[in-house]
């Protein structure tokens, strides 16, 4: 399998589509170690991270992290389990203490994150955060520019993909990174990155995403990756919401939660968001791994996206209308497996 690499042959884009088609190439880092002397033999390029030619080793430097939340804590962790450095950064106090406590190194800001580490991931909220961490006041352009940035947010696919021509005009390579799991999986390497950006430059940290994600699609230029997000996130949202509405039903018709739960995992009703969520819902356990606001945020981003595109999302305007509800009862902190929470205050006014 090819590590990284976009299918040759790639159809262009269609007139007026107004970005790149879609090429999707799967990357599995582990099938790929046997194939990894051959495809990068040693000595081949340049050495630098970020430079021309092969990828360095993921520890060459330090790697700079904006977000310390929970998707940041995640990679953190497989980061520093892979012997690489880790200085993080975070406007809030509560994650910088939290941070600080656990003995992590910090930098007061993104500029001073950017002086001493080439290498950049980003876990903020949206694209509004990492136009801020990147151009802002203090930000990572500030100073001595990094080599490549690796953003890992579900963020606005147009203002990410103006963003990486911004950043090409200053030899900083971008690339879309964003995260498909929760932060649990994530932590255990089984959550799949989506990957939009220019193929030589996601070659050259090929080490780096190898640790940051053992499964990865390449999808297309910049912005494909935000706009695979948004379209996967959509069915994972709706196969969540319908899991917990199909919960409450069952119910109320006299099936206990784990007995209906059962049923739905032995039959074609099963999906991931079943096996992964159901038993939140069922034991009432909404310790966040992926937040309801979060969610919500991505749903905004799907609804803009599909209007501009003169195409309805009927399931995910009801979807967005029970998150809302959900944010405005004070759930918008707890697990997305907390839909269920909202629904079960859906009554009809029946008995």
């Amino acid at each position: 399998m090819n590590r990284d690499a976009t299918p040759p042959g790639t159809a262009p884009s269609p007139p007026g589509t107004g970005h790149a088609a879609l090429a999707v190439d799967t990357i599995d880092a582990a099938a790929a170690v046997g194939a990894a002397g051959a495809a990068h033999p040693a000595g081949a390029g340049a050495s630098a991270a970020g430079g021309a030619g092969r990828d360095a080793p993921v520890t060459a430097g330090p790697v700079g992290l904006v977000g310390l939340g929970l998707v940041g804590h995640a990679l953190a962790a497989r980061l520093a389990a892979a012997g690489c450095e880790v200085m993080g950064h975070d406007h809030r106090d509560a994650a910088r203490a939290a941070w600080a406590e656990g003995g992590g190194r910090l930098a007061a800001s993104p500029a001073e994150l950017a002086q001493g580490c080439r290498r950049i991931v980003l876990a903020v909220f949206d694209s509004a955060g990492v136009i801020e961490v990147i151009e802002g006041p203090q930000g990572l352009l500030e100073g001595a520019a990094p080599a490549v940035i690796v953003d890992c947010s579900t963020g606005d696919p147009d203002a990410l993909q103006a963003l990486a021509a911004r950043l090409a005009l200053r030899g900083v390579d971008f690339i879309e990174a964003p995260l498909s799991g929760s932060s649990r999986q994530i932590a255990a390497g089984q959550a799949t990155m989506l990957l939009g950006g220019d193929a030589a430059a996601i070659g050259r940290q090929g080490s780096l995403l190898d640790v940051l994600a053992p499964l990865r699609v390449h999808v297309g230029g910049a912005g494909m990756g935000a706009r695979a997000k948004l379209a996967t996130n959509l069915v994972l949202g709706l196969n969540r919401a319908a899991l917990a509405e199909g919960l409450v039903f069952a119910e109320h018709l006299g099936i206990a939660p784990q007995t209906f739960l059962d049923l739905v995992l032995a039959t074609p009703a099963r999906s991931d968001a079943a096996l992964i969520k159901g038993p939140s819902m069922v034991h009432g356990d909404f310790t966040p791994q992926s937040r309801i606001r979060q969610h919500l945020k991505d749903l905004q981003l799907m609804l803009e996206q599909a209007r501009a595109a003169g195409q309805d999302l009927p399931l995910s305007r009801v979807h967005a209308t029970l998150l809302q509800a959900a944010v405005q009862a004070g759930d918008g902190d707890l697990d997305n497996a907390a839909i269920i929470r909202q629904i079960r205050r859906h009554k009809t006014g029946g008995p």
